[in-house]
C-alpha cells in the first residue's frame, strides 16, 4: 500500500466527505513538514506539527501556504539552537 492509498483509506474511514483525495504532492508536503519539525525542533514535534496543520487546513487555511509557514518556523528554530 502506498502512502497515497493509505491517506485515501483513512479519509474514507473518517468519512471525510466533501474533501478532495490527497495526491502524492499533498503527501510529500506533509512528510516534508514532519521532517523539518523532527530535525529542527524535536522528533515529537513532527506529529504535533502535522496535526496542527490539519486543524488549520480544516478551518480554512491554504494547505500549501500553511505548510510553508510551519516549515519556515521549524527551520528557523534550528538556527536558534
Amino acid at each position: 500500500m502506498t502512502l497515497v492509498e493509505w491517506a485515501e483509506a483513512v479519509r474514507r474511514e473518517l468519512e471525510l466527505t466533501g474533501t478532495e483525495p490527497l495526491g502524492k504532492e499533498d503527501v510529500d508536503r506533509v512528510l516534508d513538514l514532519a521532517k523539518d519539525a523532527a530535525h529542527s525542533v524535536a522528533r515529537p514535534a513532527a506529529p504535533l506539527t502535522t496535526y496542527l496543520l490539519g486543524i488549520a487546513v480544516g478551518r480554512g487555511a491554504d494547505p500549501v501556504r500553511a505548510a510553508e509557514v510551519l516549515s519556515r518556523l521549524a527551520l528557523s528554530h534550528k538556527d536558534e539552537s
